[in-house]
């Protein structure tokens, strides 16, 4: 009965604003810029998020309550760049019975980055080898910037997406197990070739017989008095191919390297710019995208990212939430 109601609900918020509100959260439900979901054979929750060394929350339910456990990587990345100890957009993955959890080391605006990478046999905070960076680095007059690393098994071979503003996303082999790259050119696998080049936050996720790259389009942050002009906030889109490393295009068929980019998923009543997204499929509830947003009722900073989940609809071939 509980599950028939809550789905009405979400319905119904689907039929005025177009998508479905978050699902329930409980707990500590901010602090969560650029989340990372995962969960544990146990049935535990984990999410790891932006900021604090990369923050570690867990959680009995998806729903929470989820409460604050530490910090990753709490002596901060041995990766030696300006902000090693403000580590960025983690991406959590397990491979065999090992958790790999990418980071990002970089600084506002400019391209010294470098993707880095820890491992774990539990998730939990103290747990973590920080192993430093992967081989996917950037510094002025790349075109591209090697930050929001996300690790993909294409069924054949680790991939992995990364990029932001520059030339936006690119793609790049791993090596298996994937602690480090494969070696290469990068592959450019989505530009948007107007304005500042917005795009940020790839995440591939499979589906059918087709590889669906997700991205967060437009500026992270802010709401109040430095929030960008409207329609200029994050707003997550998609493109698909069969191939895991380039021949992306929307639902209109235009190519993801020439702008193309179907929205899944915008500001609507009070979620203001989600983005910072991933996929999970999730044993018990199915697909979900999960992401970040502000909740334009309670907070406006960036300490006040919330924590955001709904269920994909992908009956149409393309993510519905």
């Amino acid at each position: 009965m509980r599950s028939s109601i809550v789905a009405s609900l979400l319905s119904a918020a689907s039929l005025v604003y177009g998508y479905a509100d978050p699902l329930a959260c409980s707990g500590v439900c901010n602090n969560a810029h650029d989340p990372a979901l995962v969960r544990h054979s146990d049935g535990t929750y984990w999410r790891f998020s932006t900021g604090g060394k990369i923050a570690v929350h867990s959680a009995p339910a998806l729903t929470g309550p989820w409460t604050y456990k530490g910090a990753a990587i709490p002596a901060g990345s041995k990766i030696n760049l300006a902000g090693n100890n403000d580590l960025w957009a983690p991406d959590v993955t397990l491979v065999g019975d090992t958790y790999y959890l990418y980071y990002t080391v970089s600084a506002f605006g400019v391209q010294n980055s470098a993707i880095g990478v820890a491992t774990s046999k539990t998730l939990a905070p103290g747990s973590w080898t920080d192993h430093g960076s992967t081989g996917i680095t950037s510094a002025a007059g790349k075109n591209y910037n090697a930050i929001d690393g996300a690790l993909y098994w294409d069924g054949s071979k680790f991939v992995m997406s990364f990029g932001s503003f520059w030339n936006d996303i690119f793609s790049l082999n791993m090596k298996n197990p994937p602690l480090a790259t494969s070696g290469g050119t990068p592959a450019n696998i989505a530009f948007k070739p107007d304005g500042e080049h917005a795009q940020e936050g790839a995440f591939i996720a499979k589906n059918g017989n087709y590889h669906y790259l997700f991205f967060s389009v437009g500026k992270c942050c802010g709401f109040d008095t430095n929030r960008p002009a409207k329609g200029a906030e994050y707003k997550i889109q998609v493109c698909r191919s069969t191939s895991a490393t380039g021949g992306f295009v929307d639902k209109a068929g235009v190519k993801c390297t020439e702008g193309g980019g179907t929205t899944v998923l915008e500001s609507h009543g009070f979620v203001y710019g989600p983005g910072g997204q991933g996929v999970y499929y999730d044993p018990k509830e199915g697909p979900l995208l999960y992401y970040h947003y502000v909740d334009t009722r309670i907070g406006y900073g960036d300490g006040q990212k919330k924590f955001g989940v709904n269920k994909i609809d992908w009956s149409s071939g393309w993510p519905v939430v």
